[in-house]
């Protein structure tokens, strides 16, 4: 075991110290997420409903794919294997395997059930330990807690690499197998094992109901202050409505929180961005095998145009929240401060299917009005500032006040 351990904090080291080396050439950072799903927040998605957008796509190939070998291999456990076999996960492992092969983390199967806990997370509603999952490097990752949460309240950081999942090696299973793990109802308990600066902790977390309000807004010091949290159905009318409420009181100065949010919603996304974004800027560009596909504009009038705005970003700011700050940024709307966000740069849609269940499929990758897919590699802010272990056991918050500060000059 201690050799195990052992070969995960270096292999743990390796992967960071190939990432940093990288990162002085190209900006490459982390690497991919998975989806909001089953207790737990787990990474948002650019994230698209309904049937196909590219039903004119031969799927000639598709429709031929060969199934040879299949029924030999059930012929074979049904004579030989020493166990009861259950044909219905029989069945859903296929469906699920046929899905993974393709390579895509981002690309997923849900079964039925899944899928009603997929829609119930995205509308922030859920039992679970409240954290945003990722896969860095072949490891299962804390990109953030939740704020409030039972994570943080149990101590869980960003960038936690979990390896045991209550005493249960973590190492080598799917992001979605870890949620399953991890997932569970109000008052029972998790224990996480996670390495975090080359050192193992062992995290007991008490589940819990988490309600996530897509937006909360205040004042500071003639300040306004949005922390966007996700991008849900209701995001868009919460931001205009703080913009609204800004604007009507002589708010002039305003600081949009994104730090940890893993995304969500696209056209929330488009919209949020409308809020400072004049009618008809370019919020992003999607492209499908290197070809446009599709520019996504802002459509009518904005509310906070022309208001000095910082936007803070951090590590745990993905997907959606990448877009808006590529989109205000670029468009010089917005200056960023904080730390390089996490760096996705695909859209997913999500699909039904005839049996029930769903298919969640990377369809495009997107692009900043800028030209730029930050995939891999993240959006760096205007003004780096970090926050430390020591910041958050302190409740300081170096960043937010970098923010202010920049507002007052």
């Amino acid at each position: 075991m201690e050799e195990q351990e052992s070969r995960i904090s270096s292999d743990i080291q390796k992967s960071k110290n190939v990432s940093m080396t990288k990162k002085s050439f190209v900006l490459m950072m982390l690497v991919a997420f998975i989806t909001f799903g089953m207790g737990l927040l787990v990474g948002g998605g650019d994230l698209q409903f309904g049937s196909s957008r590219f039903n004119n796509v031969s799927i000639e190939n598709s429709a031929n794919i060969s199934t040879e070998g299949v029924q030999e291999i059930y012929d074979e456990l049904v004579k030989n294997y020493d166990g009861q076999i259950n044909e219905e996960e029989l069945t859903e492992g296929m469906r699920r395997g046929l899905v993974e092969a393709v390579g895509d983390t981002h690309t997923t199967y849900l079964t039925e059930e899944e899928t009603a806990e997929f829609n119930s997370d995205l509308n922030g509603t859920f039992e679970g330990i409240g954290a945003e999952l990722g896969e860095k490097d072949g490891f299962i990752e804390i990109v953030a807690p939740i704020k409030g949460a039972p994570a943080e309240k149990a101590g869980i950081k960003a960038g936690d690499v979990i390896i045991e999942i209550d005493g249960e090696s973590s190492t080598d299973i799917s992001v979605y197998e870890a949620v399953k793990k991890i997932r569970g109802e109000k008052g029972t308990e998790v224990v996480l094992t996670v390495v975090r600066d080359g050192e193992k902790k062992e995290i007991p977390i008490i589940r819990d109901k988490i309600d996530i309000p897509s937006v909360e807004w205040r004042t500071e010091n003639g300040i306004g202050i949005i922390e966007l949290s996700r991008f849900g159905t209701d995001t868009t009318e919460l931001v205009e409505k703080a913009a609204k409420e800004f604007s009507n009181s002589g708010i002039e100065k305003v600081i949009l929180d994104m730090r940890g949010n893993p995304g969500g919603l696209l056209d929330e996304a488009v919209t949020v961005s409308n809020v400072w974004l004049p009618k008809g800027a370019v919020v992003l560009e999607e492209k499908r095998g290197g070809e446009t596909v599709e520019t996504f504009t802002t459509k009518n009038e904005p509310v906070l145009e022309g208001v000095e705005t910082v936007v803070l970003i951090d590590g745990g700011s993905a997907s959606a929240s990448e877009i808006v700050a590529g989109a205000l940024k670029d468009n010089n709307a917005a200056t960023l401060t904080g730390e390089t966000s996490y760096g996705k740069g695909s859209v997913q849609q999500l699909i039904d299917l005839s049996f029930g269940g769903s298919l969640k499929v990377t369809i495009a990758r997107w692009f900043t009005p800028g030209g730029k897919n930050i995939d891999k590699e993240g959006i760096n802010p205007d003004t780096e500032v970090k926050l430390t272990p020591e910041d958050a056991e302190n409740d300081n918050d170096p960043q937010l006040e970098e923010a202010k500060k920049v507002l007052s000059n």
